[in-house]
């Protein structure tokens, strides 16, 4: 059994189904499995609860599978003080702001390299640290080198020419592979249950969790017509991959992301050994490994000059959607400015849990990874800012809580532009009622 760096915080447990895989199936089991298995997941189940008890969350991912990594890695130089962009008044603000909220890791990369590398406590910078749901833009990268590759033809593609149980099922089959990145792929969505039988459990700590996926997650609306977060929508993503390519998921992150972008490796959870793969969670890599992934998004796909993502595909991710214009392809987007915006459906999320953004975004063509205890990846290509911040659940009062609004518009704040140099454009505020 190995330990996560970081246990989730007792504000977050809700989250922690909603952002680190808690997914589920609907009633018709197509064949019982194995009193082995069922023990292992209600062992899980009990972990899981024991974790709620304790106000940590879920500590133990088992068993994992290596991502290797570039065998010829080599870390990102870090700029001297004379060639840093961002002035240090700002880089010390940001870093200090990550640093009173319980951050782990805040990496800033400008233009060409990087401008400030902080590990807070223990933390060091070749230290694994759990991703939750920042494995969902991932999830998004990897469908995107599937297509440039040849392996899946389009975004449009039913997603029933691979997952062909679903060939012909009503609502199945008119899946398409985008509705697995931007939340419309009308399958049940996240809720909290605590029954031991509840589909959301088993899918999620399920020995077996990918026949569970397959053959009994209810498909609740059409797919395509509506907006809801569903870790079980991201999981499908590692099944299809698998089909698609013909490798495991684990093995082409390494040899078709993460090698390409010259990145060292880690971890992801399986649900059992040689079984599937958590896409939508768990994910285990370094710090400076995300921030590579935010290059090459702010890069439009290319690293180093090399071509990765087909052209336009970033575009298609920042895009959002009619259902929810806030959320694209597996990341967030800047979109008219809001004081605060959520992970769920809009219409039924309390604005209790939804993020602060105490400020527009001084750059409207913001986008991020936001995943469960703020991990956020923040990528602003009109600055050529990437900016990371990974840690635990930040402290809440009355008086304080998480703003991500902060972070980004410190640091644009910070760059001291030249005299007719282009400024990004600043987040639309929100259009009035019709």
């Amino acid at each position: 059994m190995q330990r996560l760096l970081k246990p989730l915080a007792p504000i977050a447990l809700l989250v922690f189904m909603i952002g680190s895989g808690a997914i589920g199936g609907g009633a018709n089991a197509a064949a019982p499995y194995s009193a082995e298995d069922e023990a292992l997941y209600r062992e899980r189940f009990q972990k899981l609860q024991d974790s709620f008890v304790t106000g940590l969350g879920l500590e133990e991912y088992d068993p994992l599978e290596q991502v290797p990594g570039d065998p010829a890695y080599r870390p990102l130089p870090l700029k001297p003080s004379q060639s840093r962009s961002i002035d240090e008044e700002a880089l010390n603000r940001a870093r200090d702001y990550a640093a009173s909220n319980r951050s782990t890791s805040l990496l800033i990369w400008r233009g060409d390299g990087l401008e400030q590398v902080s590990h807070f406590g223990t933390t060091t910078a070749d230290q694994l640290q759990a991703s939750r749901s920042l494995a969902k833009p991932m999830t998004a990268i990897a469908i995107g080198r599937a297509i440039a590759l040849g392996k899946i033809r389009s975004l449009d593609q039913p997603v029933a020419d691979f997952i062909t149980e679903w060939r012909g099922v009503p609502r199945k089959s008119t899946l398409r592979v985008r509705h697995l990145l931007d939340m419309r792929s009308g399958m049940l969505p996240q809720s909290p249950e605590t029954s031991v039988e509840h589909i959301l459990n088993r899918a999620y700590l399920h020995p077996r969790h990918d026949d569970i996926l397959i053959n009994e997650y209810p498909f609740v609306d059409e797919p395509g017509s509506r907006y809801e977060y569903s870790n079980a929508t991201s999981e499908l993503v590692a099944l299809l991959i698998e089909r698609a390519s013909g490798m495991r998921y684990a093995q082409f992150l390494s040899q078709h992301v993460l090698q390409p972008i010259g990145a060292n490796g880690g971890t992801i959870w399986v649900n059992r050994p040689g079984g599937l793969a958590h896409s939508g969670c768990c994910l285990m890599l370094t710090a400076e490994s995300w921030v590579r992934l935010g290059v090459l998004l702010m890069n439009d796909g290319r690293w180093q000059g090399r071509r990765l993502l087909p052209r336009g595909y970033v575009r298609e991710m920042t895009r959002g959607t009619a259902e929810n214009p806030y959320y694209g392809l597996g990341v967030y987007v800047a979109g008219d400015y809001t004081p605060r915006r959520g992970f769920l459906n809009p219409a039924r999320e309390p604005d209790a849990r939804r993020v602060l953004h105490g400020e527009p975004y001084l750059a409207g063509d913001l986008f991020l990874f936001d995943g469960n205890s703020n991990q956020v990846l923040y990528i602003v290509p009109s600055a050529r800012l990437v900016v990371l911040r990974l840690g635990a659940q930040p402290p809440r009062s009355p008086n304080a809580e998480w703003d991500n609004a902060v972070l980004p518009n410190v640091l644009l704040r910070g760059i001291p532009y030249r005299a007719g140099e282009r400024r990004p454009t600043p987040q639309p505020a929100p259009r009035p009622a019709p």
